[in-house]
């Protein structure tokens, strides 16, 4: 097991350039009946909101089921929704993961003409091994997103 960065100031950056306007990359990050389309690592994983407050301030849970049976609980807090550009929130995974420590995510969308650049920080991680798998799930993330976009624009 790696050992605990008691700082807790791991961060892991992520950017991907997607062929779409910036608005419809926000919308599909932000409205529920969309992420649910892909906010999950396989198609195999079933994902479901149980509450989605988008606002400053606001809240939300999300269950992630795994194709093996394990639940994974999804929470936080939004600490910034800037439309449609910015956001900020925290992530704690209540349910199936070892870890129940509280990070941080921002997640920018930037206009790069007809294309966006979205910009993943994730940060407070405890150890290297939480970070690792982070990593994993937000490029599965990131490769379901772009199928998803590419799936709507073409449907």
């Amino acid at each position: 097991m790696a050992a605990k960065d008691t700082k807790g100031e791991m961060t892991l950056r992520l950017s991907r350039t997607l062929p779409f306007r910036r608005d419809r990359v926000f919308k599909a990050w932000t409205d529920p009946e969309e992420l649910a389309h892909w906010f999950n690592p396989t198609p195999e994983h079933e994902l479901r909101i149980i509450r989605y407050d988008l606002r400053a301030g606001g809240s939300y849970a999300l269950d992630i089921k795994a194709p093996t049976g394990i639940l994974y609980r999804l929470t936080g807090t939004y600490r910034e929704v800037k439309r449609p550009e910015k956001l900020v929130y925290t992530w704690r995974m209540e349910e199936g993961y070892p870890d129940k420590d509280e990070t941080l995510v921002t997640v920018e969308f930037h206009e790069r003409g007809e294309a966006t650049e979205v910009v993943l920080t994730h940060e407070k991680f405890p150890h290297r091994k939480m970070q690792e798998d982070h990593a994993q799930g937000w490029n599965a993330c990131f490769d379901r997103l772009t199928g998803y976009l590419q799936g709507a624009e073409r449907g």
